[in-house]
């Protein structure tokens, strides 16, 4: 019988991933029982489809913990004092997340379950389970990038891959208890999502989940809460450190125009290996190419050859608004960096170009920006700001940044974007970069981050058609 077999449990969140957890244990002979506060009518579609597998689906009541649950599979988005999480908390129910699921459906038996190299980070996440996954396919194996990217994890693990690029929010590792990586990462911290963890402990906390016993650490040497991670990682298989400097043994790093690995070849003290050039890397920039060799050294740990990092990387076709360069107009570059919602993506964003016109706002979350502003003050032309925090960065702006302009933007109609962009194309001069690195999410005036870049993209392809901007 499977062990899954009668067991009562709760799903909480008809989201992707609580609806492929629902559907997973209902085929494993579960009595499941899916609960969402929300009663509209794609939920209700969404119920009709869960119903139809066996799954019994309460909506407009997510705090009431169902009769008899024996275990909760949580959506990430639910913090940890809801009141359905506190009711089962205070039962001795147990509470897991659909990772921690996912890893205790691996199937057993003589093909067992293909091995996870997982990633998590507080910035990075997306692109470098896309790099590690181009670079696995190039080696020829059968792999797959899930987790907070594409499929969801329950469904992978009942397929035949051999191996799993996975990638990992704080949200998933705090939820999870027993999951083991082959390897595992952690870019980089920086303070975020501190309103669903309670504290930076707590999220540090969650982060360190993923250097589990047997697991080969591979952490960031530049990163000093990283590091100190895979230091105090008990009983992981080794550590590998990648760094934008010259690598010493048992790091990875950079070799004037090379990516170098002395941490997986025979002798790491007197042997590297060549594994692309900093031409492979695209987009071109410092936290770049920091991807790329956190990707490269989950890939070695896996056994991937040079020559495969080298063509995943040239293979891998960068996601959009992730310092994605939009147009070339009147001697200036735009570029959409609209998934810089907070100040670690951002600083990473404006490192990358010497003379800026920076456009800033949105929703700040809490998080402070003066020492943002404070290290890349030298490199502001000019600051356009937008969005309802947009004071909080003005006020940065005149402590650290006083003589740098900045013109603000009220507006939040669906012209805003147009206007904040033509005011940076005033402020810019030819060979300056317009760079959307907002620091701030963007719920206040557009419905996601994609939607505001995508806003960006059209502004600045209709400043395009109309000309150049300092002609008149």
């Amino acid at each position: 019988m499977s062990p899954w077999d009668g067991l009562a449990v709760c799903v909480a969140g008809l989201g992707v991933s609580g609806r492929a957890a629902a559907r997973a244990l209902a085929a494993r002979g579960a009595r499941v029982t899916a609960v969402d506060a929300r009663d509209g009518d794609e939920q209700r579609a969404q119920a009709a489809e869960l119903e139809e597998r066996g799954v019994a689906v309460r909506l407009g009541d997510g705090e009431t913990l169902p009769e008899g649950t024996g275990l909760v599979v949580t959506s990430p988005g639910w913090k940890p004092d809801a009141p359905l999480l506190a009711a089962a908390a205070a039962a001795g129910v147990e509470i897991i997340g659909e990772v921690e699921l996912a890893w205790r459906l691996r199937p057993a038996g003589e093909q067992g379950a293909a091995p996870w190299l997982a990633i998590t980070g507080t910035d990075g996440k997306t692109t470098v389970v896309r790099m590690l996954a181009c670079m696995l396919t190039a080696a020829g194996h059968k792999a797959l990038a899930v987790g907070n990217v594409g499929t969801p994890i329950v469904e992978a693990v009942a397929e035949p891959y051999d191996v799993l690029a996975v990638e990992l929010s704080s949200y998933q590792l705090h939820w999870s208890s027993s999951l083991a990586p082959l390897a595992a990462t952690v870019l980089n911290i920086a303070p975020d999502h501190l309103d669903w963890h309670g504290s930076m402990d707590a999220y540090v906390g969650a982060k360190a989940k993923i250097f589990a016993p047997g697991t080969v650490a591979v952490y960031n040497a530049d990163d000093a809460t990283s590091t100190a991670l895979a230091e105090r990682a008990e009983g992981v298989e080794r550590r590998a450190g990648f760094t934008l400097g010259v690598p010493r043994p048992g790091e990875l790093g950079v070799v004037e125009e090379l990516l170098v690995d002395r941490a997986f070849t025979a002798d790491p003290a007197s042997e590297a290996a060549e594994l692309a050039a900093l031409a492979d890397v695209r987009p071109f920039a410092p936290h770049n190419v920091a991807n790329a060799l956190a990707a490269a050294g989950l890939a070695r740990a896996f056994g991937v050859p040079p020559e495969a990092v080298r063509e995943g990387l040239r293979s891998f076709v960068p996601d959009p608004h992730r310092i994605q360069h939009v147009a070339d107009v009147a001697g200036v570059a735009y570029v959409n960096d609209s998934k810089a919602t907070q100040p670690h993506a951002a600083a990473a964003s404006l490192a990358a170009y010497e003379s800026i016109v920076w456009i800033a706002g949105g929703l700040l979350k809490g998080l402070d920006v003066d020492d943002l502003v404070r290290t890349c003050a030298g490199r502001l032309r000019g600051v356009v700001l937008m969005g309802r925090d947009r004071h909080r960065i003005a006020e940065a702006l005149a402590r650290h940044a006083a003589d740098v302009p900045v013109v603000d933007v009220a507006d939040t109609d669906t012209g805003a974007m147009d206007r904040v962009v033509t005011e940076a194309a005033g402020l810019a001069r030819p060979g300056d970069t317009v760079l959307l690195a907002p620091v701030g999410a963007s719920f206040d005036m557009f419905a996601n981050y994609p939607a505001r870049g995508e806003a960006f993209i059209a502004a600045v392809e209709r400043l395009a058609a109309a000309g150049d901007p300092q002609a008149s």
